[in-house]
This record gives C-alpha cells, sequence and structure tokens, in this order.
C-alpha cells in the first residue's frame, strides 16, 4: 500500500517522521524524459533558478528543444540557460566549451569532426544528479563538472598534459532556432570577462548580460567573430561573438558565470551575493540541500524503489521552471523592456501556463506557497506593462502560445484560496481585462457566444479552454463582490455547450451560420 503525505511549506523537513530518510535527491533520475518526446533539461541548477548549466548537444530535430537527448553523445559546450519539457528550441546563452589547442569554432557538424569545437562524450563517464552535472570530453580527454546557485553557473574543468588549454566563451550559438542579434565581450582584469547577448527566437527580445570570473589567469585572449581571431583586443562589438580565454599548461580551472537580466554591474552584485569563493564542493552540496528542502516537502511511504523514482523524479521536474528573472536586489526586465529597479517582488519568467495552470500551480500553493504571491505579482506586472496576463511568457517576451487564458486559471485560483501578497483589486481588473480583449478569437467569442470554427482555427480547443478561464473568473469575481462580472462571465463559461453533438457524445466545430461543421 502506499500512502502520500502532503506537507504544508513552512514545515519543510521537521515534517518527516523521526528516522525517515530526508535525502530525497538519491530517488531523482535526471535521465527520465530525456528520450523520445520528454525534452527535459539536463544538467545543474537549484529550485526555480535563473541558471539551468548544461550541456548542449548538435541539434539534430524537435527533440532537441532542451539541449539534450539521450540518443546522443554529442557537446557543443555548457549553455546557462535551457528549457525543459516544452517543445520550444530557445535559450542556450553563454556557452563555455574547455577546448586543448587551437579548434574551429562554432557549433560544427557531427558528419565533419573537424568542424566545430563540439566533442563526443561517453554515458559510463556521465554522473548527474539535480545541482549537478558531470561528464568527459571525448575529443579532449578534459573532465567536466558543474553546479549552480540561483544566478551563477559554477564550472570546474580538469585539463590532460596540454601547453595550451583554453575556454570558448561562444555567444554565437544558441539552442534550435535561438539566433544572436548583438554579442559582447569585455576584459576588465586577468581573471573576470563580462559582456552580453542579445539573441531573437521564440523569445523575440532575449538579453542577457554575464560576468565570469576565473580562478586562474588568462594568460592570453582571443576574440574574434567567427574564426578570424585578434590579437591583444581586449574587448569586441559583434552579432557571433567568440571569446578564447587561453592558460597555457594549467592543469585545472574553475570558472563561475554570472548572470543578470539587467546589466552586467548586476551580474557582478549577483555574484558577490551567490558565489564569492571558489569552494566547488560547498557549492555542490548546499544546491542538494536546497533540492532536498523541496522535494522533502511531500514524503511517500512505498517498499517500491521505482515509485519513489519515478514520484520524485516528477517533483524535480515541476521546480525547473517558472525560473527567476530578477537579481538579487530585486531588479528586473519588465515586458516592456524596460528595467525595472527593485519591483519589491520575486520576479519570475519561463511561465509555461497551458501546460502549468491544470497541475503544476495548484500543487504549488500547497507545497510553495510563500512563492505564490511572487509568481502573482510577476504576472500581475506583465499585465501592467504589456495590457494583458501572461499567456506563455519567456525572458520579459510574449510568445502568446497555446490557446486559452491560463494565467486567468492561476490568479483567481490564488485569490479564492485567500492568498495575500498581491493587490486583489488589480488582480481582477487584470483577469477581466485580459478576458474582454479582441485577439486571438476573444473578438469572435464575444460576437458569437462561441467561436466559429470557419473563421478561427483550432476554434473548439480555444474555446473550451476560454469557458474554464470564463468560469475561474466569474467565481473570483463573485467572491470580491463583482456582481456583474460574475453573471457575464458565468454565463459566456457556457460557451462550450455550444459544441456538443449529443448524436455523438463529442465536441464538434460549429460554422458561423449555427449549423454543426461537418464531416
Amino acid at each position: 500500500m502506499k500512502r502520500l503525505l502532503l506537507f504544508a511549506s513552512l514545515a519543510v523537513a521537521a515534517c518527516c517522521r523521526e528516522g525517515s530518510e530526508t535525502d530525497y535527491v538519491r530517488y531523482v533520475d535526471p535521465y527520465i524524459g530525456t528520450g523520445g518526446h520528454g525534452h527535459v533539461f539536463m544538467g545543474a541548477s537549484v529550485p526555480f533558478g535563473m541558471v539551468q548549466l548544461g550541456p548542449t548537444s548538435i541539434p539534430q530535430s524537435w527533440d532537441w528543444t532542451s539541449g539534450y537527448h539521450i540518443s546522443d553523445t554529442t557537446v557543443i559546450g555548457f549553455a546557462h540557460t535551457h528549457l525543459s519539457g516544452t517543445g520550444i528550441g530557445d535559450l542556450g546563452d553563454i556557452v563555455l566549451t574547455p577546448v586543448a589547442g587551437e579548434v574551429a569554432l562554432g557549433r560544427g557538424v557531427e558528419e565533419d569532426p573537424a568542424s566545430g569545437q563540439w566533442s563526443y562524450f561517453r554515458r559510463a563517464n556521465e554522473r548527474c544528479a539535480p545541482g549537478y552535472y558531470a561528464t568527459r570530453l571525448e575529443r579532449y580527454w578534459i573532465d567536466v563538472e558543474l553546479t549552480a546557485t540561483e544566478r551563477v553557473g559554477l564550472h570546474r574543468y580538469t585539463f590532460p598534459a596540454t601547453d595550451d588549454a583554453r575556454v570558448v566563451i561562444d555567444l554565437a550559438d544558441g539552442q534550435c532556432w535561438d539566433g544572436p542579434v548583438n554579442s559582447c565581450i569585455v576584459q576588465t582584469s586577468d581573471t573576470t570577462l563580462t559582456g552580453y547577448r542579445f539573441s531573437k527566437g521564440w523569445a523575440r527580445d532575449q538579453r542577457v548580460w554575464f560576468t565570469a570570473h576565473f580562478s586562474k589567469p588568462i594568460k592570453r585572449l582571443l576574440l574574434s567573430e567567427g574564426n578570424g581571431a585578434r590579437e591583444s583586443a581586449t574587448s569586441l562589438r559583434g552579432v557571433r561573438v567568440f571569446g578564447q580565454a587561453c592558460f597555457g599548461d594549467v592543469g585545472s580551472v574553475m570558472i563561475k558565470v554570472a548572470l543578470s537580466p539587467v546589466s552586467v554591474e548586476n551580474a557582478e552584485a549577483n555574484m558577490l551575493a551567490e558565489a564569492s569563493g571558489w569552494d566547488f564542493e560547498a557549492a555542490v552540496a548546499a544546491a542538494r540541500t536546497k533540492w532536498n528542502a523541496e522535494l522533502g516537502k511531500i514524503a511517500i511511504e512505498t517498499d517500491d524503489p521505482a515509485v519513489k523514482k519515478i514520484f520524485y523524479t516528477g517533483l524535480y521536474h515541476t521546480m525547473i521552471a517558472p525560473s527567476l528573472y530578477c537579481d538579487a536586489n530585486g531588479d528586473y526586465r519588465g515586458a516592456d523592456s524596460e528595467a525595472h529597479r527593485d519591483g519589491g517582488f520575486v520576479n519570475y519568467t519561463t511561465l509555461s501556463l497551458w501546460d502549468t495552470y491544470r497541475a503544476a500551480h495548484p500543487l504549488m500553493t500547497i507545497i510553495h506557497p510563500e512563492r505564490v504571491p511572487d509568481m502573482i505579482n510577476a504576472m500581475l506586472h506583465i499585465y501592467k506593462q504589456q495590457g494583458k496576463l501572461p499567456v506563455w511568457h519567456l525572458m520579459g517576451c510574449e510568445t502568446d502560445c497555446m490557446v486559452g487564458n491560463p494565467a486567468i486559471c492561476v490568479v483567481a485560483d490564488a485569490l479564492l484560496k485567500g492568498f495575500g501578497g498581491f493587490d486583489r483589486e488589480l488582480a481582477c481588473e487584470a483577469m477581466s481585462r485580459s478576458a474582454m480583449l479582441d485577439e486571438r478569437g476573444l473578438g469572435l467569442l464575444k460576437k458569437y457566444g462561441y467561436i466559429p470554427s470557419d473563421l478561427y482555427n483550432e476554434s473548439v480547443a480555444t474555446c473550451m479552454e476560454y469557458a474554464i478561464a470564463d468560469w475561474a473568473l466569474a467565481q473570483a469575481a463573485q467572491r470580491m463582490g463583482r456582481q456583474d462580472d460574475h453573471k457575464y462571465f458565468l454565463d459566456r463559461s457556457r460557451s462550450y455547450r455550444r459544441y456538443f453533438d449529443p448524436s455523438t457524445g463529442f465536441m464538434r466545430g460549429r460554422l458561423s451560420d449555427g449549423s454543426l461543421r461537418a464531416p
């Protein structure tokens, strides 16, 4: 018999039975979901962290959108941002690749081993757990270890005997259809490089600033746009900028890369706040502690170890995203493309709400109630900056992906469950105004009382999603004493009935003349 015990977030480990196991990380298998169409992230992160530091393979198809696939053992380098579980090939920012000697820069192709900086690795040399990743680059015989804090990725590279150990800083290559539009590397000391990468893809205007600290002095820096390296340059701006930090015979080197959505200065402040030292093992242990604190909010009792593995891996995957999108001082980049100083809340991005509103966000209200007000505040600030609640928000950009108004369900859920810490009147305004726009089929819904299939693609799925959001909005409006909104949206939530065909027992498209679509 299996028994599921849910614990409130404030209790965490204290709620576990005396003598019970508290190292829940041991049950997580990061390989689950890396095959087929799983698209999950492989690498080092902490719960809801801005940094997801892990390997990026040479993309082959849609199944490579997370940067990693179990069928592939190529790696072009180790990027600091990834998506997990989505069908979107974006991010993959700030790629670092340790190499030995001069190499062709860039992603390359598997058919030509000398075409880029990429290498094979062997699964037998790979180790992974929440907050830690390690592998060996077979081409160079370099051992790689990775860990992370919320805003900093930590690398430890161990080189073989070589007089030309290098680290490539690749700002050209993102994931799948992400492409750079502007990038920059500046050397500020013999151990520090800073810069930025602006790109477009699914997120139309993605901006990341970084600072990289090296544990040993850079003996020579090569900067280039493509493969034409410039000697003695200390800065370079361009579209596809590469840097090569050359160390000679270094043995091993550590690198800390801090990210910011606002500025290099904030990236430096994030570094100081989260990774001021060079104790790699301590960073790994801290990441493991953070994962155990979050995974330990739910304890299951079972004699079947496979059940534990499946359960805790699934729980782990719920905490890769949403991800932080603000600096340690509270600064963030808004949906209006402006830098906002200390917003007074913790901002989040990677709001894939059609995927998460049904289960992941309701789960969050149970086991992460301390994060819910900030999640709602992030959505309300997006509303104020772009004129509607988020649909599928990534790196400050609205993608409008998927159907319906899923953020309404999340905001209404928090309001109805009595969460505070956000402006409840503003929440009602944001929900109702988002539901009354004329975009994405809503104008047709207001005109016809449903969305006609001859006037709008995916009409049934779209309208049924709006019906769910309308019902949620109606309940929130009633709670807040907004009776007109309650009546209007409750009536509109019944739009799904227009699609039901009693002769088949299924939903069917309905045309603008009122007839059901045939066949």
